[in-house]
């Protein structure tokens, strides 16, 4: 398995499985070309809005992730949030969301500018939220809340 940074190449499987994840995890319909828009987006900005990551498994780009920096002021550094988490359903028994978290994870041990990662997850989905806690994550601090423009 290779786990790379995403390329503009990728855009379009990218947004696919952002369409195919909101359907699953949320029963939620995205708009496939302003998701595609929005994945272009974060690969113009020369990591500004973040970066994808994609993990191959021969040649066939099988899952992947987009890491946001959020800065800290109580911890002056900045917090690594995973977002857009997406495995293909055949490849979910292979870690490949272990490599690419492990990838983030040793991108933030590496650097003393980063303070640690965060991500989030809906709360109905729990073999996700197994995962996450296999790899030492806990969701025991924070709860999220939102308010969105419809």
């Amino acid at each position: 398995m290779i786990i790379r940074r995403g390329e503009m190449k990728d855009a379009s499987i990218i947004a696919k499985f952002q369409v195919l994840m909101a359907k699953e995890t949320e029963d939620f319909e995205l708009d496939y070309s302003l998701v595609l828009q929005g994945v272009q987006a974060v690969m113009n900005s020369q990591t500004e809005k973040g970066e994808y990551l994609v993990a191959l498994i021969n040649e066939e780009l099988v899952g992947c992730l987009l890491i946001l920096p959020e800065w800290s002021d109580w911890r002056n550094k900045t917090v690594l949030w995973i977002h857009s988490v997406y495995v293909l359903p055949s490849f979910r028994t292979q870690k490949v969301f272990k490599k690419l978290f492990s990838h983030v994870e040793k991108k933030a041990q590496d650097s003393i500018h980063i303070a640690g990662i965060r991500l989030y997850v809906d709360k109905r989905n729990i073999p996700a939220i197994k995962v996450y806690e296999k790899l030492g994550m806990n969701g025991d601090h924070y709860q999220v809340f939102e308010l969105m423009k419809s």
